[in-house]
């Protein structure tokens, strides 16, 4: 009987959990598109107008980012202002809350069948590893090898530290700019 009551509000809190982390990720992404040279260059090879999309089927949360030109994002929340060129699709909500709480890899869910890539596949491995050289950033180091395929070697600690804070505060300030608008 218990477990019956608890299930509701087990699911909800994953949809809020997952709902929250795309916004996260969203402002993060925008962030370290503005800070990280690996990245910038990353999105340059992206079309300028380019829109990706990360969402849970059929309509669930969801993040939409822009590639602005000179390897810049943009972050439009889980609206886009017009067709995406590609969109990254969790099947379930439970499929998206393993991956973004970081009990199952991407690649994983990948190979499980648990996303869909509805766009160019080469534009889709471009977009995880600009993901996965996020989460290295704005991850503590143990949770981010749970996380990405394969941690960054060369990414050593005061990096990463001075990253992650100039990205952690970009995404702050971003979220307090939502809150004042």
């Amino acid at each position: 009987m218990l477990a019956r009551r608890l299930q509701p509000m087990a699911s909800q809190a994953r949809r809020l959990y997952v709902e929250l982390m795309f916004q996260v990720m969203g402002n993060a992404l925008q962030a370290i598109s503005e800070i990280d040279d690996d990245v910038q260059n990353e999105v340059r090879a992206l079309p300028e107008g380019f829109l990706f999309e990360m969402m849970v089927m059929p309509h669930g949360a969801s993040l939409v980012i822009e590639h602005l030109g000179n390897g810049r994002f943009r972050y439009h929340g889980s609206e886009a202002p017009r067709p995406v060129n590609l969109s990254i699709q969790f099947k379930h909500i439970a499929h998206a809350f393993l991956v973004l709480s970081f009990q199952e890899k991407t690649s994983v869910a990948f190979a499980n069948d648990r996303m869909l890539v509805d766009g160019d596949i080469g534009y889709a491995v471009r977009m995880t590893r600009i993901l996965n050289r996020l989460e290295a950033f704005i991850l503590p180091r143990l949770l981010a090898r749970r996380a990405v395929k394969e941690y960054p070697r060369n990414l050593h600690l005061p990096e990463k530290l001075l990253n992650a804070t100039r990205i952690y505060l970009k995404v702050a300030s971003q979220f307090f700019d939502t809150v004042r608008a």
